[in-house]
């Protein structure tokens, strides 16, 4: 019997690498390539036909195609949803579940290039080197004593999120020599000591920390996680980071603590809008090292996201279960909506050789 093909949509341009060579060249996969410009009716037929929807990242996708409960009705095919990168609060994954979908992300693409972003925070935030840099640029004659900063060797590194990303700056915190610990409230002491860390409560981290890194996604858990009452925690020689997800951290209370010298700085990626206007208040402090949610966006990350997600459709439409799966309680209903499509029941990963 003849394959029947599947169909794959994308929006624009595929972000990274040479994922659609890749996808072509398999043959079997028709990929359904859409501009936002296109019409509403042009829109509605790639959805009605669309097996398979990789989506852009959050910030340069359409918010009339995030992965909705009313997109899903447009999407009667549908039975996986894949993000660029690890983050995928554009897709919502309970409806998606209840649709019997597939939700997969690009998780481990970007640890290194996002963990070594990190480490660039901490070193220009402790050895105050964006600000003297600034000041080059604006000041002659610069006194050097202005600039006095402090080693990193033996601090001590909290880290919020001990998944990838956060295994691997717990990794590279060793080369310093510093104590980590770690909240992540799904491992356990024997498995965070493990990944290099210490166990602690989050009062613990944030008021023992002369760095807090966040490594965590935004979802109903966890927006707003961190207010002024857990800034407040901080030592006043602290420092604030975060690569995560705008709205995991509460901007207007950051404002606060950095206005009152609560703390000593933050270093910020991911911001509330995105993009993010230069009005934001967080923009006019000297002690805030900002950029545009661009930490896991090296050349080497970008391409290593689009190969993982080539590779990735491929196992999905051949009826394997991907490695990135998001919301494996959906893949029952998935299994058996594949197999009324492609007359082929899904395998799971311990059946998989």
């Amino acid at each position: 019997m003849k394959r029947k093909k599947p169909q794959l949509l994308y929006f624009e341009k595929w972000m990274t690498g040479d994922a659609p060579d890749k996808l072509n060249e398999v043959g079997w996969i028709t990929l359904i390539n859409q501009s936002f410009e296109n019409s509403t009716n042009e829109h509605n037929k790639a959805l009605r036909e669309a097996h398979g929807y990789q989506l852009l990242p959050k910030t340069e996708l359409d918010e009339r195609f995030f992965v909705t409960e009313e997109l899903i009705q447009k999407m009667p095919k549908l039975i996986a949803a894949c993000s660029t990168g690890a983050g995928y609060d554009m897709i919502d994954v309970a409806a998606c579940t209840k649709a019997g979908i597939i939700v997969c992300n690009q998780s481990g693409a970007n640890t290194e290039a996002v963990a070594e972003h990190v480490f660039g925070f901490i070193l220009s935030l402790s050895k105050k080197i964006v600000i003297a840099d600034r000041a080059m640029h604006t000041t002659d004659r610069v006194n050097r004593f202005l600039f006095d900063g402090n080693d990193i060797f033996e601090k001590t590194l909290g880290i919020v999120g001990l998944g990838n990303i956060g295994t691997r700056v717990c990794e590279i915190s060793k080369a310093f020599n510093m104590r980590v610990i770690a909240y992540d409230p799904y491992l356990s002491k024997e498995k965070i000591k493990q990944r290099g860390a210490i166990k602690v409560a989050w009062g613990e981290l944030f008021s023992s920390s002369d760095f807090v890194t966040i490594h965590c996604p935004l979802n109903e858990e966890t927006i707003n996680m961190i207010d002024l009452l857990t800034f407040s925690l901080m030592k006043k020689s602290a420092f604030f980071i975060t690569t995560a997800r705008g709205g995991v951290h509460i901007e207007n209370d950051l404002i606060k603590v950095l206005s009152n010298k609560s703390i000593a700085g933050a270093g910020i990626d991911v911001w509330y809008e995105e993009p993010t206007p230069i009005s934001n208040e967080l923009l006019s402090f000297d002690n805030v090292i900002s950029t545009p949610h661009c930490a896991g966006m090296t050349q080497e990350a970008m391409k290593l996201m689009g190969t993982h997600a080539a590779e990735q459709w491929i196992d999905i439409f051949k009826g394997r279960q991907p490695v990135r799966l998001v919301n494996p309680e959906a893949w029952g209903k998935f299994q058996s909506r594949f197999k009324n499509e492609f007359n082929l029941t899904p395998v799971t990963l311990s059946n998989q050789k």
